[in-house]
């Protein structure tokens, strides 16, 4: 709905000019123009939204500013930066995707049959690793905002590669919960969350065909790297084979100084005037008003909920099938299949949302959730291995589902001005799970010798979380209903004092009439 000020101006035009004189007050300001219908506002945000910031400083062009936004150049060298982008995406995902085979590797070269918890030892490198990759993103939103994308890329490249190499020189599981567990990780996530953001910078029309072939790039990666990891770990060892990975890494570091931004960050923008570099108030960089929004809170709590399980698979699945079926079957192909699905279903289900209308579109991940759920607790019941090779397809296509739509879910629930930090504050939140899921799996395994229970617990959560999930659309919808009755309200208020002030003045008139008739 318009202001109220813009309201009132047709039905004001040649009428009484008592009625035209404006109320006492501060000036009406324009509500700031949403993604559904306003202009494009670059920044920080898998969306190109703008900034908070940077729609809060004063005199910065933006969306609710008077001058517009320069428009996405939709190509050119943001082809370039999408490829770096596709590159970030398949060497940390596919690297942390294949830690199964890393998994197996790592009892075998640390473990002993004196150790009665070597598996829940080993399950905390996986799965610190990747839950430091989800617990450092809102971290790492505040840096892309002050430094921006460039910087905050090749530093934390430059980490990930130091902690990489250093975890192929050491002699016990230990030091790889700090080396590969947490150095590694954080580098991966000062990495991976700016190849998001740059792409808003370049792109607005493709941007949806972009990130599908930004985020494909795990999925290409995750489906050729544990063949290549089997290869290089029986024919080079486990240190050597962290020390190919390297590679990847460096060539990740290399990708960073492709991300040119096009939008000043918000230290630049703060000091700008002056001339000098000043940081902006802790409220521009810390934003915690999404938490205001109730469906967000559901949203926040239910989709850690239902990953207390989800990391499982990827860390014990390759396990379970040796324990299963012994070395007679290539159990890489499980990570295959879960890689080819997962494209193929990011996709498919991105393209689906597109159909569904507002905050709907949690009907998809409701759904996900669902069959994710099933399919860990099909995994024990598998007798046959081609029984599991069908159970990882549909498993890799819901995952994608999950995965793809995280992004426009978090832009219907609080609008493009905070859509980055709400989507920063989910992955922090969803680190908790992932990190402690693996683990209590590892346990089960080592004190009950069998990983079926573990599955079976695996696809509870999913479940719960689901369930959760199902009031969000209810709730927004009446989030909606009431913000629209909220401007009515103010104009009918408005309206009353326009009426109140105009009995007051004819009240005043009438005995001047009076009076000047008796004369």
């Amino acid at each position: 709905m318009a202001p109220v000020s813009e309201q009132l101006e047709p039905q004001d035009a040649g009428g009484d000019p008592a009625a035209t004189t404006p109320l006492p007050g501060p000036p009406a300001v324009e509500e700031p123009r949403r993604a559904n219908g306003g202009e494009w506002c670059p920044g920080s945000g898998e969306s190109g939204a703008q900034p908070r910031a940077a729609a809060e400083a004063p005199g910065s062009a933006g969306c609710s500013g008077g001058a517009a936004a320069p428009e996405p150049p939709e190509g050119g060298w943001g082809w370039v930066v999408m490829l770096a982008a596709m590159w970030c995406n398949g060497a940390v995902f596919g690297i942390q995707n294949s830690c199964g085979v890393l998994f197996v590797s790592m009892l075998r070269l640390f473990g002993s049959s004196e150790d009665k918890q070597l598996v829940f030892k080993t399950a905390w490198v996986s799965s610190l690793s990747m839950g430091m990759v989800f617990f450092c993103s809102p971290i790492v939103s505040i840096f892309t905002d002050l430094f921006g994308c460039r910087k905050v890329a090749v530093v934390g490249a430059a980490v990930g590669l130091v902690g990489l190499l250093s975890s192929s020189f050491v002699s016990t599981i230990e030091p790889l919960y700090f080396t590969y567990g947490i150095l590694f990780a954080c580098g991966c996530s000062f990495a991976y969350q700016p190849s998001l953001v740059i792409l808003g910078h370049y792109f607005k029309k493709r941007l949806g065909l972009v990130n599908g072939i930004v985020t494909a790039g795990s999925s290409l990666f995750t489906v050729s790297l544990p063949f290549l990891l089997r290869v290089l770990i029986d024919s080079v060892d486990l240190y050597n084979t962290l020390r190919v990975l390297c590679i990847l890494m460096f060539v990740l570091f290399l990708a960073g100084f492709t991300y040119k931004p096009l939008v000043p960050n918000t230290k630049d923008k703060e000091g700008g005037k002056k001339g000098k570099s000043k940081f902006p108030p802790a409220k521009k960089i810390c934003n915690f008003s999404v938490f205001k929004v109730l469906s967000y809170r559901i949203w926040a709590f239910g989709i850690p909920a239902a990953l207390f399980g989800y990391f499982v698979p990827y860390v014990h699945l390759m396990n379970h099938v040796k324990d299963r079926f012994g070395d007679s079957v290539p159990e890489e192909v499980l990570l295959l299949c879960l890689g080819i699905t997962s494209g193929v279903g990011r996709l498919v289900f991105g393209r689906v949302a597109d159909y569904i209308p507002g905050a709907k579109k949690i009907y998809l991940q409701v759904a996900s959730f669902f069959f994710i759920g099933l399919m860990s607790m099909m995994i024990p019941l598998c007798n046959v291995f081609g029984a599991l090779v069908a159970v990882c397809l549909f498993m890799g296509l819901f995952d994608g589902c999950f995965i793809c739509i995280m992004a426009p879910i978090a832009f219907e629930l609080v609008g493009a001005q905070d859509v980055s930090q709400a989507i920063g504050f989910l992955l922090g939140l969803m680190s908790v799970p992932m990190t402690v899921g693996p683990p209590i799996a590892g346990l089960l395994r080592d004190k009950l010798g069998t990983y079926d229970v573990a599955f079976y617990l695996a696809g509870v959560p999913p479940l719960v979380g689901g369930a959760i999930l199902c009031f969000i659309p209810w709730v927004h919808e009446r989030q909606k209903l009431k913000e629209r009755a909220k401007p009515v309200d103010g104009e009918t208020t408005e309206k009353m004092l326009e009426n109140e002030s105009t009995l007051v003045s004819d009240t005043t008139e009438k005995p001047v009439k009076e009076l000047d008739s008796g004369l």
